[in-house]
Parts: structure tokens; sequence; C-alpha cells
């Protein structure tokens, strides 16, 4: 099918016919008009004469509207619209659905193009209309109407936010996706982050499926966060679409930090207040030492079963138990939680873990005890930090929460 070139030109002048008669009187010497006529009995009349008529030729613009995809086209992929002109510039361009709602767009500075500022719908009919004047400011103007495809093929996008969720400083939100993503700058556009104080985010990519999120350095507390997911009409692979436009709001809570020194057996808590607080701990031991740098508390998993026989390249006796207070550090397995099993002397004297941070607890958790009043008191999302231990190996920034230990010009 074509697009319909309309030209606007200037209407026709029409002349308009005038009648004139001349009359000579006679003075008894026949003297008279050569262009006289005598009828009989001395009667006499004029020829008639009139003026051509005139009429002016319409002018037609050499500006051309290009519009694509031309009207009829149907599964049309959303990316796939474009408007350009030659020969002039575009003076307006309106791009709509059935409903009447307009896309927004802009024209380039020289008039040649115009390029929408949000993608189309996929599954939409629309209807485009564009105008442009050459430079003697004769118009012309094109249509196009289509309907954007239905995609075969989606891949669901799911995150660790809930909505109107609270969350401590050290939140990052973890994207994944049932399929590979290809189209990676495309799927960054596609999920923004408005905060009510300008605070800026950025994505990093841990693999094909995984985007994670984050600010430079921490959330400041009372921040208000809505995560705008726009991934609905994104093709993120070849024939893939994000199958999702939704909202998901939050709120950063107030700051906790704790860090961890595996040396001195010792965790000092930081509230946002400048209070702090330092616990007795037990950590890794020398088989198995806990990993150093800065993490963030996952989940809150309450009493969870630990099994000696899932920890690869285990050493020691063998355990299998209920587990009281577990807040998950990284996806590994490695947690603070509560022990019961261990001698009092062990907390602030020895590290005797299999890689997590153990604070004192009693059998089935005790709400007076010190791990009990930590648990009560942590969010996802606070921030945990462990230092001096003897473990060489670096935590790897996908292992949980991790990417603090990125720097900001490495995410």
């Amino acid at each position: 099918m074509r697009s319909i070139r309309r030209v606007v030109a200037a209407g026709l002048v029409g002349g308009a016919m005038v009648l004139t008669a001349a009359c000579g009187g006679g003075d008894g010497g026949g003297g008279g008009s050569a262009a006289k006529a005598d009828l009989g009995a001395g009667a006499a009349t004029s020829q008639p004469s009139a003026a051509a008529p005139t009429s002016a030729v319409p002018k037609v613009s050499q500006a051309v509207v290009n519009i694509e995809p031309k009207t009829g086209a149907v599964d049309v992929a959303p990316s796939a619209l474009k408007v350009g002109a030659t020969g002039g510039k575009l003076t307006t361009v309106k791009v709509s659905d059935k409903t009447g709602k307009e896309v927004p767009g802009t024209i380039a500075a020289d008039g040649s193009s115009w390029t929408p500022t949000v993608g189309l719908s996929v599954g939409t009919a629309y209807q485009v209309s564009a105008m442009a004047a050459d430079a003697d400011g004769a118009v012309t103007e094109a249509d196009s109407s289509f309907t954007t495809l239905t995609p075969e093929a989606q891949a669901k996008a799911s995150d660790n936010v809930d909505n109107n969720a609270t969350y401590g400083v050290g939140m990052i939100v973890s994207v994944e996706f049932t399929k590979d993503v290809k189209n990676k700058d495309a799927v960054a556009k596609g999920i923004t982050f408005e905060t009510d104080n300008g605070t800026v985010v950025k994505g990093h990519w841990f693999g094909d499926r995984r985007v994670d999120f984050r600010p430079e350095g921490y959330w400041k507390p009372g921040t208000k966060v809505n995560v705008h997911y726009r991934l609905k009409s994104v093709e993120i692979a070849p024939g893939v679409y994000g199958g999702s436009d939704r909202d998901e709001p939050f709120t950063i809570g107030r700051s906790q930090i704790s860090t961890v020194d595996a040396a001195t057996h010792k965790m000092t808590v930081v509230n946002g207040d400048g209070q702090s607080s330092e616990i007795d701990i037990t950590s890794g031991s020398d088989d198995h030492p806990t990993w150093n740098g800065t993490m963030t508390v996952m989940s809150k998993e309450g009493t969870v079963r630990m099994q000696s026989s899932t920890l690869p390249g285990m050493t020691g006796a063998p355990y299998d138990l209920q587990v009281p207070h577990s807040m998950r550090l990284t996806t590994s397995g490695t947690y603070v939680h509560g022990n019961w099993w261990a001698r009092n002397s062990t907390f602030g004297g020895d590290n005797v873990s299999h890689g997590c941070v153990g604070l004192k607890d009693v059998e089935g958790g005790g709400a007076g005890t010190s791990m009990g009043k930590f648990y009560d008191s942590s969010i996802v999302g606070d921030v945990v930090i462990v230092k001096n231990s003897i473990k060489k190996e670096k935590l790897d920034p996908s292992n949980g929460l991790s990417g603090w230990t990125l720097p900001w010009s490495a995410w």
C-alpha cells in the first residue's frame, strides 16, 4: 500500500466579461465611427468585446513525506516506525492509537526526520499523519495506518522488590529474566528509577539474564523510589518481548551498617543516629573462612535447616541443625544467624563456623538473645561488612546482593 500525498495549492482566479456600447450622433455630414454598422432606419449599435479569463496554476510542493510502514501493514515491530522528509522540512507529525492517545516524539533540528520518544505498544493499531513544507512554503501531507505485532514469545522479568516495602540503605534491586537478553541497552531503557531526591541509579549486567541496580553510594534514609518497568513492547532478543509493564514503589528506611571483624570476633553495629553497639560473634573457621567484603541482607528466613552434606569440601564433624534467626547474605549460603550449640566462650573468642557469622542464641531462638535482638532490628537491604577474614578469594559481586564490592566506575 502507499502513503497518500496531498498538495495544498492556490485557488483559481476568474476574469469577468464586460460589455461596452459606443454611440455616435450624425451631423448631417455622414461622419461616424468606422466600426459602426447601419442596421436600418438610421439605428446603430457597437460590436461587444470581452476580456479573456485568467487562472493561477496550482503549485506542487517539492517536499515529499515518507512514512514507514505503509498503510495496511500488519505484524509491525514496535521499533519500525520511521517518518522523514526530502525536498523540504517536516512541520507536524501526529501518531496516535485507536483511542486517540498520541505518541510523543521530536522533529529533528534539520526537519528531515521525526523520532518517537517512547516505543510503540505491541498488538496496537496506529494512525500517522505528517506534513512538510518546501523552501517556498508549499505544503504536502502523507498518512499511514498499520498494526503492530502480537508477541508469540515473552520472557518474564522478576525482581526482589515488594510493593510499598521498606528496605535498608544497602538495597540492590536485582532483576532476572527467564530467557537470555540480547538487546541489553533496550532493556536498560525499559527499566527506570524515579526517586524523590534525585538519586541516580544505574544498572550492571551479570550474564545474560540478570541486571542489578544501585546508586553510587548507599541510599539516603527516607528516599522514596518507584521502579518503572516498560518491557511489554521491548524486544529483548530476536522474537522475544519483555512481557510486563508495571510500577513498583518502595522506601528506604533507617540506616544500619554492621561491620564484622573476623580477627577480633566482634561486630560493630552503627545506626543512622550515630549510636553504635558491639556484639561478640564467631565467624568462619580456618578451613571455612567467611568472605571479606560488603554484603547485603538478602532475606530474613527465620529458622533454617542447615546440613553439612550441602556444603562442598566440608571438613570436620557432620551436622544437621535447625538454625534460628537466619538472615541470608549470599546465594552460596553465607548467613548471619543464631548459634545455640557453641560454648559461650566461643563468641568473641574463636572462629568455628562453616563460613557464616554466628551470634549467641538459644535453641528455637530467643527474643532477648544477642542474635534475637539483632534479627529484630534488621531489615532486608541492611549492610553487613566483613573484614580481616583469612579468606583470600574475592567475593563475587553477583553472589547475593554484593554489588557494593564493585567501584562505581566499574558498575
